[in-house]
């Protein structure tokens, strides 16, 4: 049975709504969420379609095959889209307490950095395995 989940940016301008089934988080180490978080990419599995974003949301297409969406006014990462379905896999920390997720699974785990790594017996996709699932045209 779907949760509704709700949360906002960091001054609080964005206003974000979703629902989820049993919460998943997922850690992205990809260069480019690296550069846009300042580290690992932490999104939250939801239900399709349930997403509700209101405020001064802004996209950016951060690559041929995904766009990334961040506050207007104090810069919170949002999301990260695919562009060939629109999925929109939103920011873990945007929820309270990242939503309720388990980690099950981390992307691109072969470019994280030597300084950190998270514990536990999730998944953990190399960069090629990574590209296959989200960008199958790319291989």
């Amino acid at each position: 049975m779907s949760e509704p989940i709700s949360g906002q940016c960091l001054c609080g301008a964005v206003q974000v709504t979703a629902s989820v089934d049993a919460p998943k988080l997922r850690a992205c180490h990809c260069d480019m969420c690296r550069k846009h978080t300042s580290g690992a990419f932490f999104s939250i599995e939801t239900l399709a379609d349930s997403i509700t974003v209101t405020g001064p949301a802004k996209a950016y297409k951060s690559s041929e095959w995904a766009g990334r969406g961040f506050c207007e006014i104090c810069g919170s990462t949002l999301w990260y889209e695919t562009n060939h379905d629109g999925v929109r896999n939103l920011a873990a920390g945007l929820f309270a307490n990242a939503g309720g997720g388990t980690m099950t699974a981390e992307f691109f785990a072969d470019q994280c950095p030597t300084g950190y790594s998270f514990a536990g017996t999730h998944k953990k996709l190399t960069t090629q395995e990574t590209i296959a699932l989200f960008a199958p045209d790319e291989e």
